[in-house]
């Protein structure tokens, strides 16, 4: 069972937490402080104002506290183009695209952290329920979640029917198996939404806010809310009828039987067991199911995970002990990685296996597991050392600094 819980403090500007649990086991978190202006996602027209040519990066004034960090990677096909520049080439020195005073459009791409800049990009992307419209970009591109060739072709097809020839899509997941005239209206609407963003830009001056991110509420509703899930929850009356407005402004109606308004005295999170499990997800060892543990230990240049039998051995056949614990290991990992919020190099160190075939069925679980994440996370290699390697994109800020300073519902 697929539950999504949604605890708001105070209605619907509140401070929000949002969990999701499989089969009561929580496996993923996501904080929102409505009073704190979450800016990833905004679009805007800004000016640049300094250039790094030595760095190969600018900052991008958008009207905000803190400048955006934009990097010359993240200069989009169009402005390359534009300016005489092969897209497809290395990215030339950022002074010879770009010019100090310059007005740009340019959207959040990752937030600030500590005393880091956000991290800019010209390379807008804006998420629909079915694609991912990319109206500066080419990349045509299809959820790794969608495995039927048949139906990535058809989404490959629809896709080269509705975009122009340097605008790219990326089909989500939800896009499988949806009907044409749904793909073609989430489409219409990301590219009117992109038209209105254009317009207002040609009528202000920079700095301007054009467009600002849904909310994480909104966000996980458009973008988690599967035929997989069995609940929503809420304990807030206004977060649920801004659920259900929102699913209808979606054309989701069909969703709204699996919403429901939480309303026990007990609180949501406390009687759901998510207060208790957040309590223990930083704890250094986690227990298998198998018997065995998890060591984590996150540090600034990687994160290390020791598999330990624990007193799982004590078994006629030892191998297939080990092998039972270093499975549940490659099931857990990934799930730990998304609740932690775990991101750069992780190196995990399973209980040692003698048998080749032992070893295979090792990775091939923890490959199959890693593709449920939606943060981009890799097998990389195994070492010579039978270390095995694997990288995961930033996503934010770790789970131990949003957590620093929380209180819970009670």
């Amino acid at each position: 069972m697929k539950q999504i819980l949604i605890s708001s403090k105070d209605g619907q500007n509140g401070e929000k937490r949002i969990a999701i649990l499989e089969n009561g086991k929580l496996v993923e978190i996501f904080y929102e402080d409505f009073q704190q202006d979450k800016l990833v996602g905004n679009i805007y027209k800004g000016r640049v104002e300094d250039i790094l040519s030595g760095l190969g990066s600018a900052f991008v004034d958008v009207g905000e506290e803190q400048s955006l960090f934009l990097s010359r990677s993240e200069i989009n096909q169009a402005i390359l183009r534009s300016r005489g520049f092969d897209p497809n080439e290395y990215p030339p020195m950022i002074n010879k695209v770009i010019n100090e005073g310059e007005s740009l459009i340019v959207q959040v791409k990752r937030g600030g952290i500590g005393s880091k800049n956000p991290q800019g990009t010209t390379k807008v992307s804006l998420p629909g329920r079915y694609w991912v419209f990319l109206p500066k970009d080419s990349r045509l591109g299809i959820s790794r979640r969608i495995t039927d060739d048949r139906e990535i072709q058809r989404l490959k097809d629809m896709a080269r029917n509705l975009k122009e020839e340097n605008e790219g899509l990326i089909a989500r997941t939800a896009s499988e198996n949806a009907s044409k005239e749904d793909l073609k209206r989430d489409f219409n609407f990301l590219l009117g939404t992109w038209k209105g963003v254009e317009e207002e830009a040609t009528n202000v001056k920079a700095p301007h806010l054009l467009h600002s991110h849904a909310g994480m509420v909104r966000k996980v509703i458009r973008d988690r809310l599967l035929e997989d899930v069995d609940e929503v929850l809420t304990n807030s009356k206004p977060v649920y009828e801004d659920i259900i407005d929102y699913l209808h402004y979606l054309r989701m109606d069909n969703f709204q039987d699996v919403v429901g308004h939480y309303q026990k005295d007990t609180p949501l999170f406390k009687h759901y067991g998510v207060e208790e499990q957040l309590k223990k997800c930083l704890q250094r060892e986690v227990s298998l199911d198998s018997g065995g543990y998890l060591a984590i230990d996150e540090t600034e240049a990687l994160t290390a995970i020791d598999v330990n039998t624990g007193g799982n051995v004590n078994h006629k056949n030892q191998a297939k002990a080990i092998l039972n614990t270093n499975l549940s290991a490659a099931r857990e990992i990934p799930i730990q990685l998304r609740l932690r919020k775990i991101s750069g190099i992780i190196i995990v160190d399973f209980v040692d296996m003698y048998d080749n075939e032992d070893q295979q069925k090792v990775i091939d679980e923890l490959k199959k597991s890693l593709r449920e994440d939606r943060v981009p996370a890799d097998f990389i290699d195994m070492t010579p050392l039978g270390l095995v390697e694997i990288t995961r994109k930033r996503e934010g800020e770790s789970l131990a600094d949003l957590m620093e300073g929380y209180h819970d519902e009670e």
